[in-house]
């Protein structure tokens, strides 16, 4: 006999004449007595601070009859469950549409993680703190002191590299992720993000955004596609700058003042369409920091010659920069498998979310402060980034194939060069109509040829 299946159609409450499922299969004399939808849910808020609606369609529910189905039990506690949908080929046999919606909610992630992990421990995060700062002055001083032109190029990778672990420590300041105390978490950030040249008030606000959107195509404010009429319209130049290796990666400062081809507005700008006119006072605030740093770098350049000054900080602020690219860039794109973008109906926070994708930094991982694991923390970004690893241990058997297992790096994270060059070759665009929508190769960019090389 068929039994009684949840589909994206959705559901009407189940009579209550029906006696309560015991954990475990359902017969045909019992069904649950309090049914959940599986694709299709209620809004709800968000873990962290930002109210977040889960943006699907409202409560029209109905119920289809389809092929046997397991139906398990719902408990809370129940850490071996699981949810089997006839729509999302979730199944272990079967192809995975990484587009359809996941049977399972935010809630469900969110009970799999352990409690201790969404403590925040500000004397840690002050201890993270501490070493990188103690490594920046020491990479600098021993640079500077042997002043050889075999020290200059590591010194250079190195410091890049610390200067992006700063970055990544301000970015927990301004999730709230730092600490409890949203006085200490914008002070730390400051100093943090404005030492490296960061607007940290403007970039957190625009950040917020991106995370409140992410997998939107409209909406998204990070490395979000272009439609296919915005990138035909881009200029040759800029066209080819966007997508051709190396030059993508030095886009971060352009973008902090000019934002995204198809968006307007500045981080410094307090007016800037970035901003709500409460959020002004902050971004004033960020600017007059970033000012005061620009004119300090000036007034070093000045006392100790600008050569030293291009090696000491300038040279290390690049390779910053390309580190930024590189990680937030391969955290959107760069799958073997296209992924989704949403827009419309079909966009929710959970599916948007779950596009995004972890990497594997090999020995870097610890030095940026496990920024890697990025699927758990575009969902809940209120998780300090030292429980990062662990809250994605716990939630992989709730995520199953919709969190996809990063390439095991090596020492040094090499291989993602080659994923990043051949992402640029493929992923320019995206249809403008559809609600569900993948990138596209325009194959005139790099010739017919380079077109076939990169598939």
């Amino acid at each position: 006999m068929a039994s009684w299946v949840l589909t994206e159609c959705g559901l009407k409450p189940l009579p209550r004449i029906f006696p309560r499922l015991r954990h475990g299969l359902a017969s045909n004399s019992s069904f649950p007595s309090e049914v959940r939808p599986l694709p299709i849910f209620k809004s709800y808020r968000l873990v962290s601070s930002l109210g977040v609606s889960s943006g699907f369609r409202g409560n029209s529910w109905a119920l289809n009859v389809s092929a046997p189905l397991r139906v398990t039990s719902v408990g809370e506690g129940d850490e071996n469950r699981e949810r089997d949908s006839g729509v999302n080929g979730l199944e272990d046999e079967g192809e995975f549409d990484p587009g359809s919606p996941p049977p399972f909610r935010l809630a469900d992630i969110r009970a799999a993680i352990p409690k201790h992990c969404w403590v925040k421990d500000p004397w840690r995060s002050m201890s993270y703190v501490v070493r990188d700062v103690v490594v920046v002055f020491g990479l600098a001083a021993v640079a500077a002191y042997f002043n050889h032109w075999a020290v200059w190029p590591l010194y250079w990778i190195a410091q890049g590299t610390m200067f992006w672990a700063l970055f990544v420590l301000g970015h927990d300041c301004g999730h709230g992720s730092f600490s409890n105390n949203p006085n200490l978490n914008n002070v730390v950030g400051h100093l943090l993000h404005s030492s490296i040249l960061v607007p940290y008030h403007g970039w957190r606000i625009s950040h917020r955004t991106h995370h409140q959107n992410h997998g939107h195509v409209e909406n998204d404010e990070s490395w979000h596609p272009l439609s296919e009429k915005i990138y035909k319209n881009l200029d040759n130049v800029t066209r080819t700058l966007r997508f051709t290796f190396p030059f993508p990666m030095l886009a971060y400062p352009f973008y902090l003042w000019g934002r995204s081809p198809g968006k307007k507005g500045s981080h410094f700008h307090p007016n800037s369409d970035l901003f709500v006119p409460n959020e002004r006072k902050d971004v004033i605030t960020s600017t007059a920091c970033w000012t005061a740093m620009a004119a300090l770098l000036g007034y070093l350049s000045f006392a100790m010659g600008p050569l030293q000054m291009l090696k000491l900080y300038f040279i290390p602020y690049w390779i910053f920069v390309m580190w930024l690219d590189l990680v937030t860039y391969l955290h959107h794109h760069g799958h073997e498998e296209k992924l989704p973008w949403y827009r419309g109906k079909e966009w929710s926070y959970l599916r948007g979310g779950l596009t995004t994708l972890d990497r594997d930094y090999g020995i870097i991982n610890n030095i940026h402060h496990d920024i890697g694991t990025h699927v758990i923390h575009h969902l809940f970004p209120q998780i300090p980034h030292y429980h990062l690893v662990e809250a994605t241990e716990a939630a992989k058997p709730v995520l199953r194939k919709y969190r996809r297992e990063p390439k095991k790096s090596g020492p040094l994270p090499f291989h993602l060069v080659g994923t990043l060059i051949r992402s640029m070759k493929q992923d320019h665009y995206v249809s403008e109509t559809g609600d569900v929508v993948y990138y596209q190769t325009d194959p005139q960019l790099y010739g017919p040829e380079a077109s076939k090389a990169s598939k």
